[in-house]
């Protein structure tokens, strides 16, 4: 793995994989910076929210559970005046016939073995994670199948939801 970065003016800098991939990094502009990009500490939150959904397809497909949709929000909680992120909340939410066990012991696994999560676990910032099944129906609507469990490295903690509802996950 390779990462490069190129500093392009004020705080944006472009940085590149050595693969071909770009993405440019800046600050918002309430910190002096023009948007240009995310800030790095949005892009680890990214990170951890692509690797959750990479590694639960991995476990998927391990564990022969299908689903027709998959998507991650979370949220950074950074106070103000706290130098990084101090705990990151959020829910995956699937489109399932899988029991709600099944998708939460995958989510446990992910949760275990995604390697952005573990360098979050190592920088001591917890990481909760909803789990939400919800079941296709015809027409493509969808109903709520279970109710949420809060998972953190598979264990439940609670049943309240970790994002309010219609939180974007950048606050």
């Amino acid at each position: 793995m390779e990462a490069h970065g190129v500093w392009e003016g004020g705080f944006r800098t472009r940085l590149d994989d050595g693969r071909a991939h770009t993405v440019t990094v800046d600050l918002p502009v309430e910190e002096d910076g023009t948007d240009a990009g995310t800030s790095s500490l949005e892009l680890m939150v990214l990170s951890l929210a692509g690797c959750i959904t990479t590694i639960f397809g991995l476990v998927a497909r391990r564990r022969k559970l299908k689903f027709v949709d998959l998507r991650v929000a979370l949220r950074a909680e950074r106070p103000k005046g706290a130098p990084t992120i101090e705990r990151v909340v959020g829910t995956l939410e699937v489109r399932t016939e899988a029991a709600r066990e099944e998708v939460e012991t995958a989510l446990g696994v992910t949760l275990r073995i995604c390697p952005v999560g573990v360098l979050f676990e190592h920088a001591h910032v917890p990481v909760q994670v909803l789990a939400r099944v919800l079941a296709p129906l015809p027409g493509n609507l969808v109903r709520a199948a279970t109710a949420p469990t809060v998972l953190v490295a598979g264990e439940p903690i609670s049943a309240q939801p970790a994002l309010p509802p219609g939180a974007h996950p950048r606050g």
